[in-house]
Formats: structure tokens, sequence, C-alpha cells
């Protein structure tokens, strides 16, 4: 019996140490102690499916390149189907509400139009939208999700760098 328990014991420290492994290993990739974000709904299809997992990377490393700016950079990169980084956001910077994740599709700045004909933005942000053009063929900031309110950079958690696809579908089943 005394020999099961060590071994037990010992089955539970090599998984503790796994994962506190893979913890510090995110933190020193990604610079986020979760760096993975489930997709929740169709807004990004085709290009990030209900279920996907997002590897994100911290805000804090790196530069939003926004879809206006790939566009006219002279050799624009792709990036998960679409020009532009695809960015995780807290809306109205809200600790409880669930992150979106939408693709940047340009910056404005205090006072100049949200859109063309739009009204002036209340402050600088980002303008973002779902890459399905069914579900979302407006501007978040057209819609309930960010009503004319740009995403303020400090609201920004990270940019999507890696996607696993459906792996995640596990996770929402639980929740």
């Amino acid at each position: 019996m005394d020999e099961k328990i060590k071994d037990f014991g010992k089955d539970i420290l090599t998984v503790l140490a796994i994962v506190a492994a893979f913890l510090i290993f995110c933190q020193l990739v990604f610079g986020l102690w979760t760096p993975m974000y489930v997709v929740q709904s169709g807004s990004m299809e085709p290009h990030m499916n209900i279920g996907d997992i997002i590897f994100i990377k911290d805000i804090d490393r790196v530069t939003v390149q926004t879809n206006e700016q790939a566009l006219s950079s002279a050799n624009p990169k792709m990036k998960f189907g679409g020009y532009g980084d695809v960015i995780l956001y807290r809306p109205n910077g809200s600790k409880t509400a669930v992150p979106i994740i939408h693709r940047a599709m340009y910056y404005v700045e205090k006072g100049e139009p949200m859109w063309e004909g739009g009204p002036a933005a209340p402050h600088a942000g980002y303008m973002t939208k779902g890459d399905n053009p069914f579900t979302n063929p407006l501007l978040d900031q057209q819609t309930q999700i960010s009503y004319n309110t740009p995403v303020k950079e400090e609201w920004v958690i990270g940019i999507s760098k890696y996607r696993i696809p459906y792996i995640g579908k596990i996770r929402l089943i639980f929740s």
C-alpha cells in the first residue's frame, strides 16, 4: 500500500511540474500566464471557428497592425485569412464581460468620424470587425458589440498568434 501512495504522489508531482513548466513557458513566450482563448461565436468564421483555441501574445510585447496599415504597406501579410491583426479586447474595458476577438480595421483619434458620415469618436481607439460577412457586416462600433465606442488601447489584451482548430469545444461543453 505504501508503494501505491508513493507512486500516486510521484504522479501528482509530475503533473504539477508539467503544468508549472507550461505556465512558465507561456509567460516567457506570450507574456501571459494563460495565453489561450477559446472562440465562442462564429463572428470570425471562416478564419476562426467556434471551439478553436487561439494563442494570444500580450499587448505589451507587440504593436497592433490594423487592416488599413497592412493594406497600405508595400508587402502586406495575411493573418488568419485577412489583413491586419486580430485582437482580443475587453468591451468597454469591462473585466467581467466576455472578451471579443475581432480584427483591428483602423485607428481613430478623438473627435474624428468613426466611419464615413459617422459620429465623432469620443476617444481614440481601434475600430474593429468580425470577419464573418453574414453575422458581422458592420463595424463593432456600429452595433451593440461596442456601440459608438472605439476600442481603447488599454482594453486590448493582446493579438492572436496561433490557432489550434476545434480542441476548445471540450472547454465550451463545460461552460
